[in-house]
């Protein structure tokens, strides 16, 4: 059965830079599509970043635009999250999450089927 694993989040100062990691277990790894999704505590998850596995077709909310970028590793069924000109206000819970089917849109949390177990970025002033 397929896992997805996330790593290195950690604590930065505002400003700074972090590289998000997710890996894929499991020997037959096709999804439609990766994103990553964060959640603070007592608010909805909310869409971050995604691209498809295939096309390379990729999205990004607004929040991030211009300072994240999201990329994949062919080779080891890794996608990363590049995090720069990180922000007080990026602090979250980052997920990532596969989708196996195409559903049109990639920024909604119901589009995906498999979720990693969330990673920790806090950012200080």
């Amino acid at each position: 059965q397929v896992q997805l694993v996330e790593s290195g989040g950690g604590l930065v100062q505002a400003g700074g830079s972090l590289r998000l990691s997710c890996a894929a277990s499991g020997r037959t790894f096709n999804p439609y599509a990766m994103g990553w999704f964060r959640q603070v505590p007592g608010k909805e998850r909310e869409f971050v970043a995604a691209r498809t596995w295939s096309s390379s077709r990729t999205e990004y909310a607004d929040s991030v635009k211009g300072r994240f970028g999201i990329a994949r590793d062919n080779a080891e069924n890794t996608v990363y999250l590049q995090m720069n000109s990180l922000k007080p206000e990026d602090t979250a819970v980052y997920y990532c999450a596969a989708a196996f089917h195409n559903s049109g849109s990639l920024d909604r949390t119901p589009v995906y089927d498999l979720w990693g177990q969330g990673t920790q970025v806090t950012v200080s002033s």
